[in-house]
């Protein structure tokens, strides 16, 4: 089989950026992205794509019409295809055995029973989506069970390591590219076709084809191991606050190490995004449903502490604000999980704001991304929130960074923007509350020249001891 045809059911974070750039690389080779959300692919098809990356526009543009199609006609794409990507969510589950932690394969399942319906020939069928280990078993099991006289089916692994805002870049130049395939003539065949689609682009040396289980496991344990190193580092951070260090001076020392690196040693109050809680939680599952406790206690560990990170950085502000912030104004500077998204999955803005807004605060939110429906969604969600009508009428939203903060008691920076380094904070100083407070919950603004202007100011994994008596570390510091 030569691939001339490409499906991808889901048109989300991965599915669409990612045959976006299939379709730009191999220009020989027509991509069709499905998805059953009508709102969705109408705006594939539109001038404001869905989701924010920076790049994406240009190449939806350019190839779109051409040899990309973005359509709901879900059949006629599975049946004209010789390889499908499967590319749907699989959320952590709210109900049932492996509540909260197990991966719900329904969508993938779903995925597996419709191709076997309408596929008329042999397919290549591509888990995309991020599954536990042996999900490409089931997906087997299910077509083979449901399949047309004839038609047979490879099913390979191709797990993505995209990082939001910086996706096209990572498919433009991946570290590698895994594929797993079954160890049969048949899966080897099936698992070069799929390496003659990525080679349009990227040198073979970058492309490691393996067993299926273990591409399946490398993804969970790639993002485990970075999730690990968040946590590590912000476990850090409490000692450096507790003890007079600066945990960038600590990151930066330790990075130097050449075992190590310095890349995810920034401390900040936790990591966020659709994968590092999702994929920790199902490793600690698997590894409870194989018998294998301490394993699971060890990751679960991993994302204990950057609960108690995002915890620790609201108590703090409580502390500095004389410990109560009911009725008082506090400006949030960023609400998506990182720089360069509109994405507010699991971002720690979510869980810091609702613990603001227990305590009776007043907020008043700026995201240059994130649109205003979206952020009333995360902080009224049933899960976060018993009294949504309370927190709708605690929250305002703005259009502008300067009117955020006027008559604010604190700015509280929850996000990386690179614009937030090129605000006039005098003249923001000047419109708010004193003692003006700014908590910096990255790590990345010029503290010093913000002192200067007269904030009181606070950030993770250091003590400033001036800022008129008052600290981050307060309460417990001042009874010393």
């Amino acid at each position: 089989m030569v691939i001339k045809k490409i499906c991808c059911i889901g048109a989300g974070y991965v599915g669409g950026p990612t045959c976006s750039i299939i379709a730009w690389k191999c220009p020989d080779i027509s991509v069709h992205v499905v998805d059953i959300s009508e709102t969705r692919i109408k705006q594939w098809n539109s001038p404001n794509l869905p989701i924010y990356e920076p790049q994406l526009d240009e190449v939806v543009k350019e190839c779109r019409g051409r040899n990309l199609f973005f359509s709901q006609d879900i059949e006629t794409g599975i049946n004209e295809a010789d390889l499908i990507f499967i590319s749907v969510n699989t959320p952590t589950k709210t109900f049932g055995i492996g509540k909260g932690r197990a991966a719900d394969l329904k969508y993938v399942e779903s995925c597996a029973r419709k191709i076997a319906q309408i596929a008329s020939h042999d397919k290549i069928v591509v888990e995309k989506s991020t599954v536990p280990v042996r999900a490409a078993e089931s997906i087997i099991h299910i077509l083979s069970a449901n399949k047309k006289p004839g038609v047979n089916f490879q099913v390979l692994s191709n797990p993505e390591f995209l990082a939001e805002g910086t996706a096209v870049e990572n498919l433009l130049n991946p570290d590698r590219v895994l594929i797993g395939g079954e160890q049969t003539e048949e899966g080897r065949l099936a698992v070069e076709e799929l390496v003659s689609v990525y080679s349009h682009w990227i040198t073979k040396d970058k492309i490691i084809t393996m067993n299926t289980w273990s591409s399946e496991l490398s993804k969970l344990a790639s993002n485990a191991f970075l999730a690990q190193r968040v946590s590590s580092i912000n476990a850090m951070s409490a000692l450096c606050e507790a003890t007079g260090a600066d945990v960038s001076e600590v990151a930066m020392a330790v990075g130097q190490d050449s075992r190590i690196g310095s890349k995810f040693l920034q401390a900040s109050v936790g990591f966020g995004g659709s994968c590092f809680q999702k994929d920790l939680l199902n490793l600690v599952y698997i590894a409870e449903c194989l018998n294998l406790p301490e394993v699971a206690n060890y990751w679960q560990q991993v994302t204990d502490m950057n609960v108690h990170q995002r915890t620790r950085f609201t108590k703090r502000i409580l502390e500095c604000l004389f410990n109560t912030v009911t009725d008082k104004v506090l400006t949030i500077f960023g609400f998506a999980f990182k720089k360069n998204t509109g994405d507010t999955r699991e971002s720690p803005a979510i869980y810091v704001c609702s613990h603001l807004l227990e305590e009776g605060a007043h907020l008043q939110i700026y995201d240059p991304k994130v649109v205003p429906d979206q952020i009333i969604r995360d902080l009224t969600n049933v899960n976060v929130s018993n009294d949504p009508d309370r927190i709708r009428n605690l929250i305002s939203i703005h259009s502008d960074p300067y009117e955020a903060v006027k008559g604010s008691h604190a700015i509280v920076v929850l996000t990386e923007w690179d614009e937030f380094l090129m605000y006039e904070y005098k003249d923001m100083y000047a419109s708010m509350k004193k003692p003006a407070f700014i908590f910096d919950g990255r790590k990345f603004l010029d503290h010093d020249s913000l002192i200067k202007i007269g904030f009181q100011t606070e950030t993770i994994g250091k003590r400033y001891a001036r800022n008129a008596g008052f600290s981050f570390f307060s309460l417990d510091t001042l009874k010393d």
